[in-house]
């Protein structure tokens, strides 16, 4: 089994935890940290929507609190009702929490109809992006 297929299957298995009540659209994934710990997360709705939480950030949250800082790559899946259509992108404040810990190379499988995988490189989904050590530099 691949990486990515792997990866898939976790970020499919998380989905179906997710807590979408208002949207209905259930997001999975599944982030694999240096060391080869997998980190699930789903999507966690609130009807304050800007309280809602992404499944990615569920995932990293996960990891870093368990002391994780070094990952490697991340499947994300998502649809109505827990349905895959098509490929489901992190949004914006995602890709810059990914940003935060993940190298240009870090790999980010988007999960399709039937489990297919589309890779892209965080450099790719977040060109020009707002680098950490930008921001500490003296």
């Amino acid at each position: 089994m691949t990486e990515a297929s792997k990866l898939a299957s976790l970020a499919i298995e998380a989905m179906s935890r997710a807590y979408a009540p208002y949207s209905g659209y259930k997001v999975g994934a599944a982030l694999l940290c240096a060391d080869g710990a997998v980190y699930q997360g789903c999507n966690i709705e609130n009807g304050s929507y800007g309280a809602t939480n992404c499944a990615e950030r569920t995932a990293f949250f996960k990891a870093v609190y368990d002391g994780h800082r070094e990952f490697t790559a991340i499947a994300v899946c998502g649809g109505k009702d827990g349905v895959i259509s098509d490929v489901f992108p992190p949004c914006g404040i995602c890709r810059q929490v990914m940003r935060e810990f993940c190298a240009d190379d870090f790999r980010v499988y988007l999960v399709g109809k039937d489990g297919v995988c589309t890779e892209r490189t965080l450099s790719q989904i977040l060109p020009d992006s707002f680098r950490p050590q930008t921001h500490m530099q003296k």
